[in-house]
């Protein structure tokens, strides 16, 4: 029996106009899909993250509650991945917008564990044109706590940045991603990565971060760098902050953040450490720039 059409979405993420932050593809599925077909169509797309949702009914549903809950998976052109921020903004934006749900709310089932979003409307002021540009959508993801990385290769990690100067350098518990600290924003947009040698670092993605200058309207910049999933640079890394909070949040002593990803699409994330319950805030807006159907 011939497996029905597929509808797509493609996303910015952590932005409010298109062609800037991160792209991701949504496909929303009615039926099972194997794993091959999945990972087949994000390398068609060859988007950072292809992402997959299906519809699951809960009891509490059943019973007139109105949260909605989607399983939720990601895959890069190459992978499947445990964790990806942009595009579970993406997915969120996506069922806000389409009319499918009634609820500001919306649980994700995913290899994370339970993953939630909010839609955050506009206040009563806002203008005509901040009202154009859409609402804010909060998503709480679990926070990655960072290590000390004893690593004889600091020469080796700056060379493959370009010879950028290296202050410090972590190791993050959860998603294995390496975090390079640089003494600036500056020093953090200047790199000039060598993404072969990025690419055999025993990690799955290396962060480079430096702190904002202090009269723009950020806390700290970042970049990121994935090789291994087939992303030589990532537009903006959700998942990065959910470590990049906890190490600011050291080095300046507060739990709130705005934080630029300097790529060169560039990105906006508003961030929350909530130290208590180990888990982060990330706030951001989307722009649906594509619509189409899946016929494979």
């Amino acid at each position: 029996m011939a497996m029905k059409p597929v509808n797509y979405t493609v996303v910015d993420a952590f932005t409010d106009s298109a062609f800037k932050g991160n792209p991701a593809v949504v496909c929303l599925l009615e039926e099972d899909r194997d794993d091959h077909w999945l990972q087949s169509v994000a390398t068609e797309f060859n988007m950072p993250v292809t992402c997959y949702l299906t519809r699951l009914l809960t009891e509490s549903e059943s019973e007139g509650s109105s949260t909605p809950r989607f399983r939720l998976r990601w895959f890069t052109p190459v992978l499947e991945v445990v964790l990806c921020g942009h595009a579970t903004l993406a997915a969120a934006h996506t069922l806000f917008s389409s009319g499918k749900i009634d609820s500001d709310v919306i649980e994700f089932v995913t290899l994370s564990g339970f993953l939630t979003a909010k839609k955050v409307g506009q206040n009563n002021k806002a203008s005509d044109d901040e009202a154009r540009k859409g609402f804010f959508i909060e998503l709480n993801f679990p926070s990655d706590p960072n290590a000390e990385f004893n690593s004889v290769e600091v020469s080796m990690i700056s060379k493959a940045l370009g010879g950028a100067s290296v202050i410090n350098i972590r190791r993050t518990t959860t998603l294995d991603y390496l975090i390079v600290v640089v003494p600036s924003a500056k020093s953090v947009t200047d790199i000039q990565p060598n993404f072969d040698v990025i690419g055999k670092f025993p990690v799955k993605a290396t962060i480079v971060t430096g702190l904002a200058p202090p009269e723009s309207e950020f806390d700290f910049y970042s970049r990121s760098f994935s090789p291994q999933y087939g992303i030589n640079e990532d537009p903006v890394t959700g998942s990065a902050h959910c470590s990049l909070a906890s190490y600011w949040s050291k080095e300046l002593g507060k739990c709130d953040f705005v934080a630029y990803q300097a790529s060169p699409r560039g990105g906006v994330l508003n961030i929350h450490l909530d130290e208590q319950n180990q888990r982060v805030i990330l706030r951001g807006k989307a722009f649906t720039v594509m619509e189409g159907i899946l016929l494979a």
